[in-house]
């Protein structure tokens, strides 16, 4: 059996993911395997019984919450529940998904677990789904990442991998694998090296009549994937809006939208659930890219890459539509064009999804005297934390990362009532639904917050908008109307940068900036006030020798770099706030690259904050300097 170090650069800070040539038949074989004793460990655990097969099962549950979290209100529940435990696979639509999750659920399923494949679902499906047997699910996706790309994402008792349990996984998987090649040597067995596995497209066909079955390895069909996630959606709007009802015999009739949206579904996963999911709801639907197609010959399935929606946009344009909706290839990312085609800021749009968070959650919520916290991540504005105050919520900064976030719901007497990031991935943690990042859910409760909420609120004003401009109130209140009296915000996009080589340095570029800025917060405010806490307890005094060729920066310069009341912040990567704008450096969790974006309350703020971090950098690393200064704003 190899060895598997090649594969180690798959396995990153939020799952596995990589280039399709690491994904062998041998290497699925394994991870597989380890999978099942992930599983397994983690039953016997729940359960109480003793751990015996896994070489490092007790370091693999010890991080996961293992309390049962199944959807209350749905009721999509299975008529039975297995004895076996149940995991649930599904995949999108790249190429080589469909081969390696049927060898996953051939492997696992030899081994003992019962396997559900669903088929071809998005992610946030693949959750749902979870939550209604016992919180396992594996789903093949790399997500809104370029063809070529493979990648798996899993859940373990509806709980997500921190990256340490990433990094355990692997350590199980190459152990183990090394143990069976001692063994293979103990028996003088080395002619089997794993060069003759099975190709992936032959994974699950077997002779075997003998063999278990599993219950549907090519995947369920569409509908009954789709109808019990749809009708669990429905409740929910039941539930938030009952006097829309139009049957007390049957509950989820009710009034359709009066509404004209468009939807890009990039030939990704929701391509066959988008348009039946959203005339549910909707009076006028209109589709484009709804064609599963792996090849992605659109472009990436990235909603938020510069200038991908600019068919979405058109679209809404020559149709005169209400909104326009795109979703990423495994439908957990979400993005929005208002109906002047214009495309919202993802800082905006999750300000607006936090709006309807705060002012449809239910009674507990609402009879709680502590404010709900938003969460959101290190790359969104400024003005984000201002806004979320002014709707009575308390800010709540956090590091990149969906599944960092979900692990922050998860945490006992959480106060967090929604959390999202800049990426496109919002969670709703109220109650209604799975607390997953599920981007077409989050596109309906925007779309039934605009109709009856806002909409109410702007007659209860008397013609007087949300923010206080008057406005048309025969019909519901468009975007353009709302986010343009939010403030006005000029800002790059998220850009990724090569990863300057640092080997021959102490330290990576990041940290050597955030030592520099650190150095600099010292001269400008002693002592400290304005540091943040999480960075004096990392740092204390300057210990990179990589800092020492600037350490003789005068107070004038300091000050000139990052004036007194500048607030830096380094709980992921280097963000510092200033009166007028921000900006953040970080490395990414799923690629070899530096993340940058700067932001202002007008042009010549964002090109002096640029400037700064242009200053910053040079230092250590004059292409880089080079390539932040060679920027442009949105």
């Amino acid at each position: 059996m190899p060895s598997f170090a090649a594969q180690q650069s798959l396995f990153r800070a939020y799952d596995i993911r990589g280039d399709e040539q690491y994904f062998t038949s041998d290497f699925i074989q394994a991870l597989g395997s380890a999978f099942v004793r992930l599983y397994k460990s983690y039953n016997a655990a729940k359960h109480g019984k003793l751990i015996s097969n896994s070489l490092v099962a007790n370091s693999l549950i010890a991080n996961v919450d293992i309390s049962n979290s199944h959807i209350s209100n749905s009721t999509a529940k299975p008529h039975h529940k297995p004895k076996e435990t149940t995991v649930i696979i599904g995949y999108d639509v790249r190429c080589d998904s469909d081969s390696m999750a049927q060898a996953l659920a051939t492997n696992l399923q030899e081994q003992g677990l019962q396997v559900i494949n669903l088929g071809l679902v998005t992610t946030p499906m693949m959750a749902f789904w979870t939550e209604q047997y016992d919180g396992h699910g594996i789903m093949v996706t790399a997500s809104h990442s370029a063809k070529g790309i493979l990648g798996i994402k899993w859940l373990v008792g509806n709980a997500s991998p921190s990256a340490e349990d990433i990094q355990l996984l692997y350590q199980d998987l190459t152990a183990f694998a090394a143990n069976q090649r001692n063994n293979q040597n103990d028996n003088n067995n080395n002619s089997d090296n794993g060069n003759d596995s099975p190709k992936l497209s032959n994974a699950c066909h077997s002779d075997d009549a003998t063999a278990p079955s599993i219950l549907s390895v090519i995947g369920l069909p569409t509908d009954i994937v789709a109808a019990p996630y749809i009708d669990a959606i429905a409740d929910v709007f039941i539930s938030i809006y009952p006097d829309q009802s139009l049957s007390a015999s049957n509950k989820r009739t009710f009034k359709k939208l009066d509404l004209t949206i468009v939807i890009d579904c990039m030939h990704g996963a929701t391509s066959r659930i988008a348009l039946p999911l959203f005339t549910n709801f909707c009076q006028r639907v209109i589709i484009i890219n709804d064609t599963p197609d792996g090849s992605f010959p659109m472009g990436n399935p990235d909603p938020t890459e510069p200038n991908r929606l600019a068919e979405l946009q058109q679209t809404v344009i020559v149709n005169i539509a209400d909104i326009g909706l795109a979703f990423d290839g495994d439908g957990d990312r979400l993005m929005i064009v208002d109906n002047s085609g214009k495309v919202i800021m993802p800082d905006h749009l999750l300000y607006l999804l936090a709006s309807v968070a705060i002012s449809e959650r239910p009674e507990p919520w609402q009879a709680d005297t502590v404010s709900p916290q938003v969460l959101f991540d290190i790359k969104c504005s400024h003005h984000l934390p201002m806004l979320l105050s002014d709707l009575g919520a308390t800010p709540i900064l956090s590091k990149t990362g969906s599944s960092l976030m979900r692990q922050q719901l998860r945490v006992d007497d959480s106060q967090i009532l929604f959390a999202g990031e800049l990426s496109g991935h919002f969670i709703f943690n109220d109650g209604y639904f799975t607390a997953y990042d599920d981007a077409m859910y989050a596109g309906l409760r925007l779309l039934h917050w605009l109709v009856y909420t806002a909409a109410l609120a702007d007659k209860s004003s008397a013609a007087v908008g949300l923010w206080g401009e008057a406005i048309e109130t025969s019909r519901p209140p468009r975007l353009t109307d709302i986010t343009r009296q939010l403030p006005t915000l000029v800002s790059t996009a998220d850009h990724y940068l090569p990863l300057p080589n640092s080997a021959s340095l102490q330290c990576p570029i990041v940290q050597q900036l955030a030592e520099f800025c650190y150095y600099l917060q010292r001269l400008v405010t002693p002592p400290f006030d304005d540091v943040d806490n999480t960075l004096a307890a990392a740092h204390g005094s300057s210990s990179c020798s990589c800092v020492s060729s600037v350490e003789h920066t005068t107070l004038a310069q300091a000050k000139q770099l990052l004036p007194s009341g500048t607030r830096l912040t380094c709980i992921d990567g280097v963000r510092l706030d200033f009166a007028h704008g921000f900006g953040v450096l970080r490395q990414s969790n799923t690629s070899h690259h530096l993340t940058v974006r700067f932001a202002g309350d007008s042009l010549a703020d964002l090109k002096d904050i640029q400037a700064r971090f242009v200053a910053l950098c040079r230092p250590f690393d004059k292409n880089l300097a080079a390539q932040i200064a060679d920027l442009i704003s949105e």
